[in-house]
């Protein structure tokens, strides 16, 4: 009988260890793997049945992870969301900080003079109105079951396009800034930023309020690659990322977030010129206890033959040598995510082209053991 109770003892320690692992397993899992993803932003501005359509182009592709936005009309976001969510497709969702709901009726958006679109001010972001938005399309999404992976909020705030408190120039031509220092109203931009970081700790917050959602990460806003002399030409001010990122981290995003959002738009260049082109704009991306790791929520190369059948074969070798850039970066622990820009949106970028995955966009989006 005692050998019987000894097994008996034996048993039941074997299967509470078992028990614990099974249930660690899981969270450990979905921690480690990096993301490697397709964007499809603006499902909104769609019919119901084509983002149907849209998403189970994606998902029948193989594709895993996509990277779609919470805009207006929300509902049509939120409905996007749960056919992706129903389909089994990881959500990095960027919330698109232009949403006029977010800023006081009184507010005016900064002029782009007819050359780009105008904007809001980051500095004129409402955190009351924002934290109300946000809880309400948050309740809505958790309600339904829907489980994010990750959010994004805002989107290259580092360049005028999308910051109101950088300035468009009413004539283009003229040096652009170099450093912080250089930007015309430093008063407002500075605020933008403190805003911002603001802006993250209420977006962290009510996701910790969510069931399915709590344990989403927090990834700061995708960052602009614009280079000087495009800046220049077009009369926009920017920001280099790494010293956006410096700005960030004095006032104590690292935190709030658990990656760095960065764009990568290289052009065409030969396999050499992309690897320094991605290692330099890169090299601010930290590993475990140095900042915080890269997510690459948009990079792309343009494809500017559209026609049927599409030849894609100098793009493919372009997207595979930025892909073997970012594999290196991925194993030092620098980088852990790369969405590619776009499903089909773009015509140049675009990677759905007649009717299937191109060849690029199954080089861009596959995983590193050679599956999509």
């Amino acid at each position: 009988m005692r050998a019987v109770a000894r097994a008996r003892v034996t048993l039941a320690c074997v299967l509470a260890v078992f028990w614990a692992f099974a249930h660690a397993l899981p969270a450990a899992a979905d921690a480690l793997p990096d993301r490697i993803g397709i964007n499809r932003v603006n499902l909104a501005w769609l019919s119901r049945s084509d983002q149907e359509r849209v998403l189970n182009e994606i998902a029948a592709s193989g594709i895993t992870h996509v990277r779609l936005s919470l805009s207006r009309p929300v509902d049509k976001s939120i409905e996007a969301l749960e056919m992706a969510d129903r389909l089994g497709l990881k959500i990095l969702l960027e919330i698109q900080l232009g949403n006029p709901d977010y800023y006081s009726s009184a507010t005016r958006p900064r002029t782009g003079f007819g050359r780009i679109w105008d904007v809001q001010r980051l500095s004129d972001l409402d955190l009351d109105l924002y934290r109300g938005q946000l809880r309400s399309a948050l309740r809505r999404i958790d309600g339904m079951g829907i489980r994010i992976d990750a959010v994004e909020p805002g989107n290259e705030i580092n360049y005028s396009a999308y910051n109101g408190d950088l300035m468009v120039y009413e004539k283009p031509g003229r040096r652009t800034p170099r450093q912080v220092s250089q930007v015309a109203n430093l008063p407002a931009f500075e605020r933008g930023i403190d805003t911002y970081v603001g802006a993250l700790r209420v977006t962290r917050e009510e996701l910790r309020a969510t069931v399915h959602s709590r344990d989403a990460l927090m990834i700061s806003a995708g960052l602009s690659d614009v280079g000087t002399g495009e800046a220049d030409r077009r009369g926009m001010e920017r920001l280099e990322p790494r010293e956006f990122i410096s700005l960030l981290r004095a006032r104590g995003v690292d935190a709030l977030v658990d990656g760095y959002g960065i764009h990568v738009y290289p052009g065409r260049k030969d396999d050499a010129a992309l690897a320094r082109y991605v290692t330099t704009l890169l090299d601010f991306c930290g590993s475990e206890g140095q900042g915080r790791p890269c997510w690459v929520t948009e990079w792309g190369i343009a494809n500017p033959a559209l026609s049927c059948p599409v030849d894609d074969r100098e793009r493919e070798a372009a997207v595979r040598a930025v892909r073997r850039s970012f594999e290196a970066l991925m194993k030092e622990g620098r980088l852990k995510a790369a969405f590619y820009y776009d499903w089909d949106t773009q015509p140049v970028y675009s990677v759905w082209r007649c009717g299937a995955l191109s060849p690029a966009g199954i080089a861009a989006t596959k995983a590193e053991d050679g599956r999509p």
